[in-house]
């Protein structure tokens, strides 16, 4: 997240705009849900499954499966952006 909050300086003192503040806020959320989905979630499901919680394992892998397509909808939206 340290670069993005280096480009976000950039563009708020008048320097050089790097990328657009659409690509910006795109990117944001593609670094949330990339910390959600390669950090923290499958520990979420390593608890749940410590605890014999089935229903709990079902639902964190629902939400990740729904924070990956996510994901993929913002890498999408980022290509876009990058090539208009």
């Amino acid at each position: 997240m340290y670069n993005y909050y280096i480009i976000y300086q950039q563009i708020n003192f008048g320097m050089t705009q790097v990328i657009s503040n659409v690509e910006y806020s795109i990117l944001r959320a593609l670094g949330t849900d990339a910390d959600f989905l390669y950090d923290t979630v499958d520990s979420y499901i390593k608890d749940a499954q410590g605890s014999n919680r089935s229903d709990l394992v079902e639902l964190w892998q629902t939400i990740k499966q729904d924070r990956q397509k996510h994901a993929n909808m913002l890498r999408e939206a980022l290509e876009k952006e990058i090539h208009r």
